[in-house]
């Protein structure tokens, strides 16, 4: 009896789902719960896996369709049917004995295989420059195929010259030097989506970017003093994410228009604190959301956030991890940012950026001396968050960090 493999429920936001890339091809044996196709909705990449053992018997639905929930996407035949399929007579060589053959291999000597062992990030890249896994020789363990594989993959066929056995003539290098070379590939649909809120964001709130500078001394002397026994009892490191989650807390128990958002000619405030933090991945900057922010510790703080870190990377986010979000924090210090204006995530009212650490001359007490200093930048929509409100917080956020005991007694 073959078993049916369909678009599983989407979540009640999204009506509707791209079918990416398949990682198996007919005839090719698959494990229960194998991922056997990626599904791109507007925010999250879902997996369908396999319901149960058996082989690929025929797939419904192409790459780059369009589906809805309950949609047939693939037959299964369970192995112990595929396999009496699959051998009539010990000699045949049918289309069938291909299949028995194929539930019997290992993985890595099946057609097409390869694509079960790619990380999202590499089946990401393969889709948008349409190339077919089988190849590239994969460069990783077991022959695994990684992101510099398919990069270099590219180069070479967009630059064929670039790896001919024989020296080119200095007329043909001048030839392709002049040459102008361009490639197209279509947003993806969370591309497509993080571009839509972008341009939503700019023509439906009136957003304004406050700055000011932190003086972290004190919070790199209390990490520098705690680290090791911090890790060494909770298992993670203190970062500096967790004290500006506390900080940011604190400042919109005091102007808690900023945690709020409008909705209509409706200002919503919210008694509660979900923030969310913004995590560059593969395919676009996503916000995951750290829910009742203000009741987690520090080690909680950290150990959230480095979960969201590692699911990410992993293509692992849900669409629940997505969901809600009062206020966000966005650190493009990872990258090097001196200083932006943030965008607002709505219908947010508030989002902070943070920026890069650097050492720079201050004057303090009379003095001048160098210190580690971070600008900080808080975009806000004017329509219901007033300039004086806005500067006030990034002072509290301030204060606190510049004198983290603020945090533990909320003064």
């Amino acid at each position: 009896m073959t078993v049916e493999v369909k678009v599983p429920q989407l979540p009640e936001s999204v009506t509707d789902a791209t079918l990416v890339s398949w990682h198996k091809v007919p005839g090719q044996a698959v494990e229960r719960d194998e991922n056997l196709v990626d599904l791109e909705t507007d925010k999250v990449v879902l997996e369908v896996p396999a319901p149960i053992s058996g082989v690929i018997k025929d797939i419904r639905i192409e790459n780059g369709t369009t589906v809805t929930s309950g949609q047939l996407l693939a037959i299964l035949e369970p192995v112990g049917e595929a396999a009496a399929a699959a051998s009539p007579d010990a000699g045949a060589t049918t289309p069938a004995a291909t299949a028995g053959v194929a539930a019997v291999l290992p993985t890595d000597q099946v057609p097409g295989a390869g694509a079960a062992k790619l990380s999202p990030a590499v089946r990401r890249l393969l889709e948008e420059h349409d190339i077919d896994p089988d190849q590239i020789r994969g460069s990783g363990k077991e022959g695994r195929i990684l992101k510099s594989d398919v990069l270099d993959f590219v180069d070479q066929r967009l630059h064929p010259e670039a790896v001919s056995e024989e020296a080119p003539t200095a007329p043909a290098v001048a030839s392709a030097v002049g040459q102008n070379r361009e490639h197209r590939v279509p947003m993806t649909r969370l591309r497509a989506r993080i571009a839509e809120r972008m341009v939503e964001a700019q023509q439906t709130a009136a957003m304004l970017t406050t700055f000011n500078e932190v003086d972290l001394t004190a919070v790199k002397a209390l990490r520098a003093r705690y680290k090791d026994v911090f890790e060494k009892k909770h298992g993670v490191k203190l970062g500096f994410m967790s004290f500006f989650v506390n900080a940011t807390i604190e400042a919109l128990r005091r102007f808690p228009t900023i945690n709020a958002s409008v909705e209509g000619n409706d200002v919503v405030y919210h008694d509660y604190f979900d923030i969310g933090i913004a995590v560059a991945t593969e395919r676009g900057l996503i916000v995951p959301v750290i829910r009742g922010a203000d009741r987690l510790s520090f080690a909680e703080l950290e150990n959230t956030i480095r979960g969201y870190g590692i699911k990410a990377r992993e293509g692992g986010i849900s669409m629940d991890d997505l969901t809600g979000g009062t206020f966000t924090i966005t650190n493009g210090g990872v990258f090097g940012s001196m200083m932006s204006t943030p965008i607002l995530n709505p219908p947010q009212s508030g989002i902070l950026g943070m920026h890069a650490i650097q050492d720079r001359p201050v004057v303090v007490d009379g003095e001048v001396v160098v210190r580690p200093i971070m600008y900080v930048a808080l975009t806000y929509d004017h329509r219901i968050v007033d300039g004086s409100e806005a500067v006030q917080f990034l002072v509290t956020i301030k204060q606190a960090l510049e004198d983290p005991g603020r945090l533990l007694l909320q003064v």
